[in-house]
């Protein structure tokens, strides 16, 4: 290799093949020809260079010259350590300054004492203090052996890799939060790799959706869980799982979201089944549900279309809870509501025809109307048994309340065991002909009868709740980190060798079409009636 190769290059073959590299890596000019400068001052020292010497060089990509120099550290007698006598090793405590800088060893191929600096910056008129730099200017060579040039070509690629990872880094950082698209590049048990363009993300199997089969090849859009600056370069987590993927596909898709004029207050979902989503407008005269609805149902058609049919339903938030409970039911026709707000529980009360409809399949309905409203709710009309579901729960259901018993509780203003539950043991005594003992066994057996009508709930995490979450998914992340180094170091060593990846087919998930899901929509449009 001779240094002469810039110079004698054609400098338009030159400043080609910076641009090239600075699009191919998405870095600056500067940063390559940075790196360049590091390479050759590597050589130069690897070459002709001594122990501990600080060698600096300057390329001009213009003129194709490259200038050498030597810096040296300006130091003071306080700055260094004491001189080791013969057979004395280095002292266990490492000797400070007085502003608490370790000391360090006088090696006059980098370090000058700054008498002898203050002559040389003197004759160019400048003052040398302690920690300054000097620069010496070095003889240029051209000539380099066989290994200077391979630590010079280690060195660009190690620089080139760095500054690829910070452009990475610097426009991922800011990006937590939102949506990307991205191709998957391959699937293995517990993580999918996918190919973003300038990196590779993670996708963890506890962020995928169970129901989607995810192919090679196939491109989708993500959402960035989070990132996180690592050595081998930014490590992306992605998730396809998150409630709030919801919110920034609808963002994409109806305008009024992006603009605020529609907000989304609260999302409920379960991931690949059902999501419940509350919406509320902030300008009058504009129709939340219908704007997220879109025209024929094309706008939520299209979200679904992206989650691979994940069911959708849209419904109207509002700050009284009683209405926005009964919306949260939907697609069922709540009749009466009974709000208890001491316990944080709601009584819907649905037609029989619609119980089903209410509940949903293995209480999906209501969990998630529950989770969308943080209330608890409790489906009446209805109380599970052994046997199942059945109707009406009367105070003869009740143990120690006969006909008699029956009517003086109904004469006290006690008509279902709902209202006895909601009552208390000394309020019972208080009713005429019941006892203490009568009166215990009563709202006993009225707690074993209600206990199992509370099918779905939703309390406020607390605190302790909230850390939790956050340390297993923090573990969730380590563990794709983990992983992503893993593969960074076998992808290193196979660095160099092709190989064809064969595509596995796609299949496509279809959208609901059918008059269910147009029936479903225009249910969710119609008013709420209460009796």
């Amino acid at each position: 290799m001779r240094a002469t190769l810039l110079k004698n290059m054609d400098l338009k073959q030159l400043a080609s093949a910076l641009s090239q590299i600075s699009e191919e890596k998405g870095i600056s000019q500067e940063k390559v020809i940075e790196t360049i400068e590091m390479a050759l001052a590597a050589a130069y020292k690897k070459e002709y260079g001594e122990k501990g010497q600080i060698v600096r060089t300057k390329f001009n990509p213009k003129t194709g010259d490259v200038k050498f120099s030597q810096i040296k550290i300006v130091v003071d007698a306080s700055m260094l350590k004491p001189e080791l006598k013969e057979g004395e090793g280095e002292p266990a405590v490492e000797p400070e300054t007085e502003e608490g800088e370790k000391k360090i060893r006088f090696n006059e191929e980098r370090h000058i004492m700054i008498d002898e600096a203050k002559k040389i910056s003197a004759k160019g008129g400048k003052d040398a203090a302690s920690g300054d730099e000097l620069e010496f200017i070095l003889e240029t060579r051209e000539d380099f052996g066989r290994i200077a040039a391979q630590t010079a070509k280690q060195v660009i690629i190690q620089r080139i890799r760095e500054a690829e990872r910070e452009a990475v880094w610097n426009e991922y950082k800011d990006k937590e939060g939102e949506l990307v698209s991205g191709i998957i590049q391959r699937v293995e048990t517990h993580n999918t790799f996918i190919d973003l363009g300038k990196t590779i993300a993670i996708f963890p199997k506890e962020e995928q959706v169970f129901s989607e089969k995810y192919y090679i090849g196939t491109r989708m859009k993500f959402y960035i869980l989070s990132v996180n600056s690592d050595p081998k370069g930014p490590g992306i987590v992605l998730s396809r799982s998150h409630p709030k993927m919801i919110s920034r596909l609808f963002e994409l898709e109806v305008p009024e979201i992006g603009a605020g004029t529609v907000e989304i207050k609260s999302i409920a979902r379960e991931a690949g089944n059902r999501t419940k989503i509350a919406v509320a407008s902030n300008e009058e005269g504009v129709d939340p549900v219908g704007s997220c609805v879109g025209q024929k149902g094309t706008r939520v058609a299209a979200v679904i279309s992206e989650l691979s049919g994940e069911k959708i339903d849209i419904i109207e938030w509002s700050e009284d809870p009683e209405i926005f409970v009964a919306n949260a039911m939907s697609p069922a026709k709540v009749t009466k509501i009974e709000m208890m707000p001491r316990r944080h529980t709601a009584k819907v009360y649905v037609p029989e025809n619609q119980l089903s409809l209410a509940i949903g399949k293995a209480g999906q309905n209501v969990r998630l109307a529950a989770k969308l409203t943080g209330w608890k709710i409790d489906v009446a009309g209805a109380t599970l048994t052994s046997e199942g579901l059945k109707e009406g729960a009367l105070l003869e259901d009740l143990a120690g309340v006969g006909e008699k018993t029956a009517q003086l509780l109904h004469d006290a203003g006690f008509n279902t065991p709902e209202d006895i539950l909601n009552s208390s043991v000394d309020k019972l005594t208080e009713v005429e002909g019941i006892g203490e003992k009568t009166a215990e066994k009563i709202f006993k057996s009225a707690q074993e009868l209600l206990k199992p009508k509370i099918i779905a709930e939703a309390k406020p995490e607390s605190k302790e709740e909230v850390v939790e979450e956050k340390i297993e998914e923090k573990g969730i992340i380590e563990e794709a980190a983990r992983v992503a180094e893993k593969e960074l170091a076998e992808e290193a060593r196979e660095e160099g060798i092709k190989e064809g990846i064969e595509e596995s087919l796609m299949e496509q998930s279809g959208i609901e079409t059918e008059s269910s899901a147009e029936k479903e929509i225009e249910e969710e449009l119609k008013p709420k009636d209460f009796e």
